[in-house]
């Protein structure tokens, strides 16, 4: 069984930083995206940054120059730097993989982990 485990949330004031990570495990074949999301209360999820089948890289223009993502393909990891905080950075956050399993290729998300950005 597949398993996608967020860690590195929490609150921070504006203008701090948070590092989130991802790690998933069970039989996975290969990955073909890995990327993370976000839900503010009230909104749709949306994408924050990811990384694509081919290795195409996508920001949300409201985070580009403040975050970095990050991955490492063996270990089946992938990080979220999160730089110059803003509140309206405060969401849920998601981590999401497409991942090959047997011979099934299924999206899988992550719990979640809360990111507060407040004084």
């Amino acid at each position: 069984q597949v398993q996608l485990v967020e860690s590195g949330g929490g609150l921070v004031q504006p203008g701090g930083s948070l590092r989130l990570s991802c790690a998933a495990s069970g039989n996975i074949f290969s990955i073909y995206a890995m990327g993370w999301y976000r839900q503010a209360l009230g909104k749709q999820r949306e994408l924050v940054a990811n990384f694509v089948d081919g290795g195409g890289l996508t920001y949300t223009d409201s985070v580009k120059g403040r975050f970095v993502i990050s991955r490492d393909i063996a270990k089946k990891t992938v990080h979220l730097q999160m730089n110059s905080l803003r509140p309206e950075d405060t969401a849920v956050y998601y981590c999401t993989m497409d991942l090959l399993i047997g011979i099934s290729r299924k999206i899988f998300w992550g719990q979640g982990t809360q990111v507060t950005v407040s004084s």
